[in-house]
């Protein structure tokens, strides 16, 4: 059976700047704090680093070729902050800006529509030494970045995004510590969650001041659902619910925080402002959504501080990362927050599996049929949603290359195309010639 998507359905593929542009410091960048973090021993697996990742930052050309040889209609990546602005604010660096000048105006001339991050995790070192995200000013250090931005690429670029997934920023970064700048504590995580919450409401003020197009907001929202009907799983998959899902989709649609997180941080938590929630609820043109799993949910009152555990379910499929497929929760989190959220206009900004692939292509040929599989059942997951409603409007698929997979450093594959990180081929997957197709017939 063909599944036809609507027309002028987008289709693209996504990335972020760190884990494939390579040259960190190159024409005048400053230092990220995922330059620092992955260049401190044991932090990274195999202590990789993304000096060279990919190499985009000099081969960006023809991989813009290649991005056109695949049909795609658009293409989300990340500008990397310090490349702008090497201390955070203040000196504007022309020369790192230009990078994404040609990198938009590539895109365009090959009819790819640019669609723009402006944070995707890669703070500038110098602003952590002030603090980071837990410093209040960092609403306002974002803000006028944003503006830098916008005046650089506004007249070419119609899609912006504030920030990236900001429960990994609070959640890796500052509450477990496995991700950068590596802080463990749960009296940073709220803080840190809500200003970055206040710095997206800031950059969505500030466009609404200076832009002409259209901005939004990227969260990764997982589905909790208790491992079973004992009363204590089931409320674990409630605060699990809060923590990750709704303490970024209220504050931005219902101008409240889930009380949940109350619960959940004890002390360390404050209930913010309630003037904040003008801010923080700055109407958004759109949603973008990343999803890759469901939580599989039990109460474990050891695991500080949400007290919940994600648990195996017996004869699933899992990614090489532990992720189990389930395209049901996909369908049904999109439905979800069509219901509960005003059905907002959403982009799918991110969706795929890392699955093995062997270092070197063999003949010219990598399959792999396991994402292959993931990608075709998961699109369907998407048309039933809009079949019933939610109001998807793209897709995007991650990633476009095997990349830098943060702190998992080279060790997992995501791309659709793969990469030889020895030589820097670039060999489209089965996967990636799957949604070639998918994108020329706008279905399944």
């Amino acid at each position: 059976m063909s599944l036809q998507f609507p027309d002028g359905f987008v289709w693209g593929a996504a990335t972020a700047a760190y884990q494939i542009e390579g040259s960190p410091l190159a024409d005048g960048a400053g230092e990220s704090i995922w330059h620092r973090f992955s260049h401190t021993p044991g932090r990274v697996a195999n202590n990789d680093t993304g000096d060279i990742a990919c190499d985009h930052y000099r081969r960006w050309a023809s991989d813009l070729d290649l991005m056109a040889e695949l049909g795609l209609k658009a293409y989300r990546f990340s500008i990397s902050w310090s490349r702008l602005y090497p201390e955070g604010t203040g000196r504007f660096n022309p020369a790192g800006a230009a990078f994404y000048e040609r990198l938009v105006d590539g895109l365009l001339k090959r009819g790819i529509e640019p669609y723009v991050t402006l944070y995707h995790w890669d703070l500038p070192a110098a602003l952590d030494d002030r603090g980071g995200w837990l410093n209040p000013d960092s609403a306002a250090w974002f803000a006028d970045y944003a503006r830098g931005a916008y005046r650089l690429l506004d007249d070419r670029v119609k899609h912006w995004v504030t920030l990236n997934e900001p429960w990994v920023i609070a959640d890796g970064g500052y509450l477990h510590g496995v991700l950068a700048p590596g802080h463990k504590s749960a009296w940073e995580s709220p803080r840190v969650s809500h200003n970055l919450l206040r710095a997206h409401g800031e950059a969505v003020r500030a466009y609404r001041a200076d832009g002409r197009h259209r901005i939004g907001l990227v969260l990764n929202l997982e589905p909790k659902v208790a491992a079973s009907d004992a009363p204590e799983d089931v409320a674990a998959a409630r605060r699990g619910d809060a923590y990750m899902n709704r303490q970024y989709l209220d504050p931005v649609f219902k101008a409240s925080h889930p009380p949940e997180l109350a619960e959940i941080y004890g002390e360390g938590w404050q209930q913010p402002p309630a003037g904040d929630y003008a801010l923080t609820g700055e109407k958004i043109d759109f949603l973008g959504i990343n999803y890759y799993s469901r939580g599989l949910t039990v109460n474990d009152p050891s695991a500080w501080p949400v007290r919940i555990r994600t648990v195996k379910n017996p004869g699933a499929t899992y990614t090489d990362v532990g992720w189990e497929v389930v395209p049901s929760a996909f369908t049904e989190l999109l439905v979800r927050v069509a219901r509960e959220y005003g059905n907002p206009e959403v982009y799918i900004t991110e969706n795929g599996s890392a699955f093995y692939d062997p270092p070197t292509a063999r003949d010219c040929r990598v399959d792999d049929p396991l994402r292959t599989q993931y990608l075709k059942d998961h699109l369907a997951a998407v048309h039933a949603a809009i079949a019933q409603g939610a109001n998807v409007r793209g897709y995007f698929v991650w990633s476009l290359l095997d990349n830098l997979e943060w702190a998992l450093g080279y060790s997992k594959r995501f791309g659709i195309v793969h990469v030889d990180y020895q030589t820097q081929v670039r060999t489209p997957k089965t996967s990636a010639h799957y949604y070639r197709d998918v994108i020329r017939r706008n279905g399944l």
